[in-house]
């Protein structure tokens, strides 16, 4: 029993050691980390302190000036000047007047054709004949049948007239007249219904005759003699009016609100050669589910060079702005603070590079336009600016 209690003295012992060792190793951790934080701030405040003297020195005291060759850099004296930005995109020509030619019936087999491709043709020309067969036996068939009903009509009015001097001379009977009378009438209807039935046939025989609604060129001529003609576009005659010219490309949705009708556009051709200016003339009103934009319209001039379908380079004017700022883009750069340039500016004899912290606007091409910080007349520094530092000294090739 003894022994037990002995034992377990011991242990306690043993751990109430071990935690004044543990606690009084933490503070000695602390204690140290505390020290070393105010080593590093000493630290700090000496090398700060240091280097205002190495300044104060190289101001004061010649000797202790470091000799340090000027950077070769190249310098531009900034202006103001007209900044546009622009949404440069594609689109292709197109034509106002663009007709594939259909019949006015339900079309037929094509007997005859009287124009070629790359042929001028003008409004009601005739392009192609139908067959023309059937509607015409129908149209002889109603004529026909019209000189017949009036060969009758003309035996019924003389068979009511000789009727009628009977009646006035008190002889036959009153049935006969209104019979009589009832034959004249039916056979004039029916020679009306003919006459109508004629026209028709007269009309639908027209319909195979195929003529050109509009002036141009045919472009496409895609049909042979006894094909069936129904006007379909991949077997029919393609007309086109190159008098009235226009460029569509299609702009991204997110330009929507600066793009609108009348802003300025700049068109180029390139297989051409050919550039024009223009406005926007037309804004579709919906975007397009599959390519999320719109479609834009600008009129372009009458020109023989010109083809539906080429492609051209549409530089729409979205932004702009006189007396800006702007600057070469790969002269921007960055740091804690933000935007900066450097600038290179007469420091006594010398002429030294400064940080000029900057505010940024649009950007085109490679021209970046500067909301503040520049004004006209500051020189900055466009190539060499690589590696220099703030208060270095430059120098230029002239």
């Amino acid at each position: 029993m003894q022994l037990l209690i002995k034992t377990s003295l011991l242990s306690a012992l043993v751990l109430l050691m071990a935690a004044c060792g543990g606690n009084d190793k933490n503070k000695e951790v602390t204690k140290k980390k505390e020290k070393l934080v105010e080593l590093k701030k000493e630290q700090a405040k000496t090398t700060a302190e240091i280097k205002n003297l190495e300044l104060e020195l190289t101001k004061l005291d010649t000797t202790n000036k470091k000799v340090e060759r000027p950077k070769l850099v190249i310098l531009e004296t900034v202006k103001a000047q007209t900044f546009t930005h622009y949404i440069d995109l594609q689109g292709k020509v197109d034509a106002d007047n663009i007709s594939y030619i259909s019949p006015r019936g339900a079309g037929g087999q094509v007997r005859a054709i009287y124009v070629k491709q790359g042929e001028f043709v003008r409004k009601g020309q005739l392009l192609l004949k139908l067959d023309d067969a059937i509607i015409r036996q129908n149209v002889v068939a109603a004529r026909q049948g019209i000189a017949s009903t009036r060969n009758q009509l003309e035996l019924a009015r003389s068979v009511y007239q000789r009727t009628k001097n009977l009646w006035d001379q008190h002889i036959g009977t009153e049935i006969q007249l209104l019979q009589a009378k009832t034959n004249v009438e039916v056979l004039e209807n029916q020679i009306k219904t003919q006459q109508e039935n004629i026209r028709v046939a007269e009309a639908q025989l027209a319909t195979t005759n195929v003529v050109s609604n509009v002036s141009g060129v045919a472009d496409e001529v895609n049909i042979h003699v006894g094909e069936m003609f129904t006007g379909a576009p991949t077997a029919g005659i393609k007309i086109v009016n190159t008098s009235n010219l226009k460029v569509v490309p299609n702009v991204p949705e997110n330009y929507l609100a600066r793009v609108t009708k009348g802003t300025p556009v700049i068109i180029s051709i390139p297989d051409i050669n050919k550039t024009f200016n223009s406005t926007i003339s037309i804004i579709s009103q919906s975007i397009s589910a599959t390519s999320r934009g719109f479609t834009a319209e600008a009129k372009i001039p009458q020109d023989k060079s010109l083809k539906p379908n080429l492609t051209a380079s549409v530089r729409i004017q979205d932004y702009t702005t006189p007396n800006a700022i702007t600057i070469p883009v790969n002269t921007l750069q960055t740091d804690e603070r933000g935007k900066f340039v450097l600038v290179a500016v007469k420091e006594g004899n010398v002429m030294v590079a400064r940080k000029r912290q900057i505010q940024v606007g649009e950007l085109y091409g490679d021209r970046l336009e500067v909301k503040g910080g520049l004004q006209t007349g500051d020189v900055i520094v466009t190539e060499g600016f690589q590696s220099l530092y703030d208060g270095q000294t430059v120098t230029t090739t002239s």
